[in-house]
């Protein structure tokens, strides 16, 4: 879909929405109106929208727009309740109150047009998320001539802040990418990914690290960790008080964690078989190996969830059950609910993709970045827009938001199969449809008690999608898994330390009752019991119920035939991602 640039039309789009007298008919519209973002879009689409409907929008806006013009023109300050407006500074001058208050009516007025298009669900999703890109862009707040803040500080710092929002954009544009924290703050090693512990293992795909213990006893069965690929293990270990490897460690579990190498060139060729292969199954290996078990507990985010379980269909098909447990966290394993990712996801974009990369090279993490940045703009794009440029304000110290502009690429054959088979085609559900490592998967084979949690507010896996897992997993003894629904998103959800007592979960135990039927999502939900504070304690519980007896904490990292290669968090976690 091309999008017109919205720094382009701005101007011109909304004087003609905001002069009545440049109303013209859709029909008239539609063909030649390349300043209207939503004619433009709906042309690429192919889509249109009944006349009536049209109508009655129009006429809602009109009388809307009268109504704000009247109570400009009586010295009325308007009502700005959006937070991109929260300052004085927008009350204060009424141009500006208008100006804000003129672009909320006009991106309501083109998101209910987005909302009536006649046409596919997905195309209609699509199109909604373009024009809400589009509104996002072209709010006052993020062009200087518009924002009273910035002009207010420019005053106020006798230019300085014009100046050193310059070098500010200067210095991203050689970085490629909008600064969202003081880098310089942080040092993987130093003050993020701290929990001590030893590379035990390498290969070309991952590092496996090995946790050092804090109790002097620990569960008999380790607890193996597979983080997402598309990203920096340390989200699961940032600093002491909110790391989830630090937590899991302290309440005795032996803990072996991968740590995904980012990729270069050399790794143009890999695929997603030898993600699994190579990868999750050769750390589940290794961890046996070093431990002396037959079973570990198994840990997967996000993508790291659908490879984690996918490694273990794999597995029993060949005879093997490695896992007393499995831990899924906001992981898709059933497709058919991709959120707000469904825009990027057709025929003709993964086509596109293939042609470039299916036969070998690398999907730069620059790539990943916009994609996710632009699923939240106001808060990851506009918001720094504003900040660090308009105001000259240099980015705050955030370790979360170091972490996400520490992006990772992707094998081009490797991130091709996946967006096919699952994303498109939501394959990876159907038993034996796919072939991984040759062996048909089946993850209803997967006969482990499961613990899958979703958060509430997930913009990327929604929690009905992680939800659908409960089904897929262990279907003959659905009882024991366990579904707990966390607040807040995809991120915030996880990480959400216990000793914070922070946010909420909620959880249905008579759901897991021994007369309980499956329960559909919200029949799931309507029955759930909101429990203060973190989740983390819950899963705790689940993972010393399947960690066997206690025993002695081992003394030292490895063993004989794995022995210590460097102290954590390892040499792989500190590539920085190669440019495109």
């Amino acid at each position: 879909m091309n999008m017109p640039d919205p720094q382009v039309m701005t101007n011109a789009w909304i004087a003609q929405l905001n002069d009545p007298n440049q109303w013209k008919t859709w029909s008239d519209m539609v063909p030649q109106a390349p300043e209207n973002p939503l004619a433009a879009i709906l042309q690429d689409a192919g889509a249109s929208i009944e006349p009536e409907a049209l109508e009655e929008l129009k006429n809602d806006y009109m009388r809307k727009l009268g109504a704000l013009w009247a109570d400009f023109m009586a010295g009325k300050t308007p009502e700005l309740a959006d937070r991109r407006f929260a300052a004085p500074a927008w009350r204060e001058n009424p141009l500006s109150a208008y100006s804000a208050a003129s672009y909320l009516l006009n991106g309501q007025f083109l998101m209910a047009l987005a909302d009536a298009v006649e046409t596919t669900p997905h195309k209609r999703q699509k199109i909604r998320f373009a024009v809400q890109q589009i509104v996002d862009a072209m709010s006052p707040a993020n062009f200087f001539a518009t924002n009273p803040e910035a002009q207010q500080k420019v005053i106020e710092t006798k230019g300085e802040s014009l100046s050193k929002g310059l070098a500010n954009m200067l210095a991203d544009m050689q970085k490629g990418r909008i600064s969202q924290s003081d880098e310089s703050a942080f040092e993987v090693g130093r003050n993020v990914a701290t929990t001590p512990g030893t590379v035990v293992f390498e290969n070309e795909l991952f590092q496996l690290i090995q946790y050092t213990p804090t109790t002097p006893a620990v569960h008999q069965r380790p607890l193996l960790m597979v983080p997402p690929c598309i990203n920096k293990f340390y989200i699961l270990d940032l600093q002491p008080e909110n790391s989830l490897v630090r937590y899991a460690v302290e309440q005795g579990n032996t803990v072996f964690l991968m740590s995904w190498r980012n990729p270069d060139k050399s790794m143009g060729q890999v695929t997603w078989d030898d993600y699994i292969e190579q990868g999750a199954i050769e750390a589940l290996r290794v961890a046996q190996e070093i431990s002396g078990q037959d079973q570990v507990n198994l840990f997967g985010f996000c993508v790291g969830g659908t490879i984690a379980a996918t490694a273990l269909a794999v597995l029993k098909a060949r005879g093997e059950s490695p896992a007393a447990s499995l831990t899924l966290l906001t992981t898709l394993l059933d497709f058919s609910d991709t959120g707000v990712l469904d825009v990027f996801i057709d025929e003709a974009q993964v086509s596109k993709r293939e042609k470039a990369l299916a036969k070998g090279g690398l999907l730069p993490g620059s790539d990943l970045a916009s994609t996710f940045s632009s699923l939240r703009p106001n808060d990851l794009i506009w918001n720094y827009v504003q900040s660090n440029y308009l105001k000259g304000n240099e980015p705050p110290a955030f370790d979360l938001l170091y972490w996400n502009a520490d992006s990772t690429g992707l094998p081009g054959p490797m991130f091709c199969w996946y967006l096919r088979h699952t994303y498109l085609e939501n394959s990876l559900r159907v038993p034996g449809k796919l072939s991984v490592a040759g062996a048909q998967v089946d993850l209803s084979s997967i006969d482990v008690p499961t613990f899958i949690f979703g958060s509430r507010e997930d913009h990327i896996v929604p929690w009905t999608a992680a939800y659908a897992s409960t089904a897929l997993i262990n279907p003959k003894k659905q009882k024991a898994n366990r579904f707990i629904l966390g607040a807040s998103g995809h991120i915030a959800g996880v990480i959400n330390p216990a000793s914070k007592k922070k946010r909420s979960y909620w959880s249905n135990d008579a759901a897991r009752g021994a007369k309980a039927k499956p329960l559909g999502a919200d029949d799931w939900l309507s029955g759930a019991t909101e429990h203060a504070g973190s989740w983390w304690p819950e899963w705790a519980g689940f993972l010393a119920e399947h960690g066997g007896e206690d025993v002695k904490a081992p003394a030292k990292p490895g063993n004989r035939k794995h022995k210590a290669i460097e102290a954590a968090p390892g040499r792989y976690v500190k590539v920085r991602a190669e440019k495109a």
